[in-house]
């Protein structure tokens, strides 16, 4: 395999055709490559910093084996690739100067890429905690009892709660975001859509949400509870309606990523009827063997 068997293009809608289905054959497994892609294209390529989005294209007569995107400063996101195909992308990516933070994608294609990566440029991969599960919904199975209570799904009117919810959830997870009337617009969080679990007095105590339909696929992103009400099922209960919201909007497969250090999450996924598709890791690079990112 040659390294310029690998084709880049900034232009998202030339990956799109090139690519799409291809993607969509496989839609569990090219999640981020499906998610970004079209945030690229609604958003437009300015939205997302000054150094343009590059997308990847594996093509061998006429037929497309792997893709990637590279998202500054979101990263860098692979299809599954074999440890062959890994080595040709870093030799085409290091040769042409392009910088990469670092890797995302299910495990042993992160960690094929980070190994390359550190034969052709030097750098240093370092895996990320926590490790990730990608799951996939069989056949839902609803907490019986229910908690005492309703789920909500929150409209235009509810931004101001939204963000809120947002704002705790990126706070205990440690992610890196600024979450206000002025930002929101520009965060991963804008384009979702939210449920409440709310008891029957009306306090909200959990909240899921999930991406819009993409490749007949959505993702359920994110679930969370407050660690003080923890335990009640009420994440159980959210999952619950944010699941049953996406296959009524017509998603055959609905999936979702976990924390593998969370073992109450993930058996709680597991009882509503999700199950494991891959193990997901993102190895960082250091910084000081890199070269200057590429313009």
């Amino acid at each position: 395999m040659r390294p310029d068997d690998w084709h880049l293009t900034e232009d998202v809608d030339s990956f799109l055709a090139r690519a799409g289905d291809f993607l969509r054959s496989r839609p569990g497994r090219h999640i981020m490559q499906l998610t970004w892609a079209e945030r690229v294209r609604k958003r437009g390529a300015d939205a997302f910093g000054a150094v343009a989005p590059l997308f990847g294209v594996l093509e061998r007569g006429g037929e497309v084996h792997a893709t990637f995107y590279r998202l500054p400063p979101r990263g860098f996101g692979l299809s599954p690739l074999t440890p062959e195909q890994a080595d040709a992308l870093a030799a085409r990516l290091a040769a042409l100067g392009h910088f990469v933070p670092h890797v995302s994608a299910d495990h042993r294609t992160a960690t094929a890429f980070a190994e390359a990566w550190r034969r052709h440029t030097g750098a240093t991969p370092k895996p990320r905690d926590p490790r990730l599960r990608l799951y996939r919904l069989e056949t839902l199975t609803p907490p019986d009892p229910m908690p005492a209570g309703r789920g909500r799904v929150l409209g235009e009117r509810d931004l101001e709660h939204v963000m809120f919810w947002c704002g705790e959830f990126a706070r205990a997870v440690g992610e890196d975001v600024s979450i206000s009337a002025d930002t929101w617009a520009d965060t991963r969080f804008a384009d979702k859509r939210y449920t409440l679990w709310e008891t029957p007095d009306g306090t909200p105590v959990s909240v899921a949400g999930m991406n819009p339909l993409i490749g007949g696929q959505i993702q359920v992103d994110i679930v969370y509870t407050p660690a003080h009400l923890r335990g009640r099922g009420y994440a159980a209960a959210v999952t619950t309606e944010v699941s049953r919201a996406a296959l009524a909007a017509g998603a055959r497969d609905v999936v979702l990523f976990a924390d593998l250090s969370n073992p109450t999450g993930n058996a709680l996924y597991q009882r509503l009827g999700y199950r494991t598709l891959t193990d997901w890791t993102v190895y960082d690079f250091r910084r000081d063997t890199l070269e200057s990112p590429a313009a």
